[in-house]
């Protein structure tokens, strides 16, 4: 089992430069707010601690109870039934509660979007290279006199590089087909309007 305190100087190092890279794009996020925005994000965590549902509960059933017992000794409370001034109140506080969280959210949302944009870039620079190992373990394969030269169809199409715009158009048409078959199982519909065919390994053997 993986100790949880292990250094990260511990890690192999491909691993810790991984985890590096991650912790140096959310340091670069969070450096580059502005003082309000840091800010609103400190007002954001601590409404959402339970410290604060808790003392907001306090406050409200102790200022209910004050006015009630004002009420029934003789005074005349601050604020009667129906408690208007902390209905004002709470509709006042739930508007900026809301209007925090969608600033958190703006913020969260752009960290997502660099992390998707990363991730999209990595997975294209994974493909290249896939391909290019491909390609050269079939050099290696047709110039080794020790292996049988044949014709892999499937292995001299994986070793293409695919094309993200073909790949993109692909996948529209796709969808748009099986928003054209209809209601919520339109997916299923067009996959079974059109099966999957498997293209077979044609292994001719040179003479």
């Amino acid at each position: 089992m993986t100790d949880p305190d292990l250094p990260i100087s511990h890690l192999p190092p491909h691993i810790e430069e991984s985890i590096r890279s991650l912790a140096s794009l959310h340091g670069d996020h969070h450096q580059n707010a502005t003082s309000i925005e840091r800010a609103v994000d400190r007002v954001t965590a601590w409404l959402a601690h339970p410290s604060f549902i808790v003392g907001l509960t306090l406050l409200i059933g102790g200022w209910v109870g004050a006015n009630l017992v004002a009420d029934a000794l003789g005074y005349r409370p601050v604020d009667p039934p129906p408690f208007v001034w902390l209905g004002g109140a709470l509709s006042i506080g739930s508007l900026y509660m809301i209007l925090l969280i969608l600033v958190t959210q703006r913020r969260e949302d752009d960290l997502a979007q660099r992390r998707e944009q990363l991730t999209l870039e990595l997975a294209a620079l994974s493909e290249q290279k896939i391909t290019k190992v491909i390609q050269l373990l079939e050099e290696s394969r047709r110039d080794n006199p020790l292996i049988h030269d044949r014709v892999d169809q499937q292995a001299d199409e994986m070793a293409q590089p695919s094309d993200p715009h073909s790949v993109l158009h692909a996948i529209k048409k796709t969808h748009a087909e099986a928003e054209r078959a209809g209601g919520g199982g339109g997916s299923s519909a067009a996959v079974e309007r059109t099966p999957a065919t498997v293209e077979p390994n044609h292994d001719e053997r040179r003479e």
